[in-house]
């Protein structure tokens, strides 16, 4: 069967399938990309809330301690199930900056994790004194915490839950028990793989490379074997077509020819599986979405937090949203919205446009909508 770009877009929008709740969502997706962003909400909020009824903006981190749900990476940091999480552990990691900069720091760090089975970050500070550590981003941090980070890495702490956002550490005992006898290494990889293809697919081949590299900081001691892995996938396991010349490939089973054609408007964040993939998405859609929070305010074409707004599957434009008010629960939920040149405002856009704001209006917990237009 010869695939279209509209079987594509159909075929992507599975993902938006509803569950039935949040376990559901996450035990389906195995992956959510977590940003610390709130604009309107963190990215984790809205991936969630893409997919599960009456979701409201925090329930993730409300829940937290009773899901089936850990903190850790692949290909970017969030949340996973712990079958998931067994594919990435045990972690094999270099020695860390903080390691380097004060030796003995992580084994004085560990001890007092073990002594208290609990910590919070200042309960560290307290117990060791405060110390800074250089950071990734070239500045400087507590180095007590960035040892936690460490240990969280490497799987001797997990986040057990957030203290007004701040990531609360706990022993790990599951991780433990993995270490004496972890899965085999090629069931692993492949486990990576064939999440990959199907949390993101169907997709550019050279996307799934890309999304795999960067799966090489979950599994940074197997990052070669990582990438033999999707080679062997590539040459029989996965599916694949060339579209428009494009060579896409997805897991198997749902041949993207047979998903029904959407309806309605979807409004989603820019993390979200749907059009996280930006080679993708210009190539099914037509366009460039671009995330601009870190562009120059003066440059930004967009939005600082731009959601990208799909109609019948299709990108349309997208959406600046914003909760303006004195209180919770009687805000305003401000949505201004670009259209893409050509994109008609038909009664149909219009009512399916009211009932998505409707659900943002929910989940943030506002009391009404304003919605003004700015055509591209």
């Amino acid at each position: 069967m010869s695939l279209t770009p509209a079987d594509l877009r159909a075929a992507a929008l599975r993902t938006l399938a509803p569950a039935p709740d949040v376990q559901a969502a996450l035990s389906r997706l195995g992956f959510v990309q977590a940003d610390p962003i709130r604009a309107p909400a963190r990215a984790q909020d809205l991936t969630l809330m893409a997919r599960v009824k009456d979701y409201r903006a925090g329930d993730l981190e409300r829940l937290y301690p009773t899901l089936d749900a850990e903190e850790d990476i692949i290909p970017n940091y969030g949340f996973v199930t712990r079958d998931v999480q067994r594919l990435l552990h045990p972690r094999e990691v270099p020695e860390t900056r903080v390691e380097r900069e004060h030796p003995g720091l992580i084994a004085d760090v560990r001890a007092v994790l073990h002594e208290r089975g609990e910590v919070h970050p200042r309960d560290v500070i307290a117990a060791l004194g405060a110390r800074r550590a250089s950071n990734y981003w070239g500045g400087n941090s507590q180095a007590t915490t960035r040892a936690l980070d460490a240990l969280h890495y490497r799987g001797e702490a997990r986040i057990v839950r957030r203290d007004g956002g701040v990531r609360v550490y706990g022993l790990v005992p599951h991780l433990d028990a993995l270490r004496a006898d972890p899965l085999p290494t090629p069931d692993r990889l492949r486990g990576v793989v064939h999440l990959l293809a199907r949390l993101y697919g169907p997709l550019p081949e050279a996307s799934l490379r890309y999304l795999t590299s960067l799966s090489g900081y979950g599994l940074p001691h197997l990052r070669a074997d990582l990438r033999s892995s999707l080679r062997d996938a590539l040459k029989g396991e996965l599916e694949g077509a060339r579209v428009d010349g494009v060579p896409y490939v997805w897991a198997p089973g749902g041949h993207p020819g047979d998903a029904v054609a959407p309806r309605g408007v979807r409004i989603v964040n820019p993390f979200d599986p749907l059009v996280w993939d930006r080679r993708r998405f210009e190539h099914l859609h037509g366009w460039a979405y671009r995330f601009e929070a870190y562009t120059p305010a003066p440059k930004r074409t967009m939005g600082y937090y731009a959601l990208p707004l799909l109609h019948a599957g299709r990108a349309v434009g997208w959406a600046n949203l914003s909760v303006g008010g004195l209180s919770v629960g009687s805000g305003i939920l401000n949505a201004e919205i670009g259209l893409r040149p050509g994109v008609r405002r038909t009664a149909t856009f219009a009512a399916a446009l009211d009932r998505e704001l409707d659900r943002h209006r929910a989940f943030l917990n506002a009391a009404q909508v304003a919605v003004s237009f700015d055509h591209a």
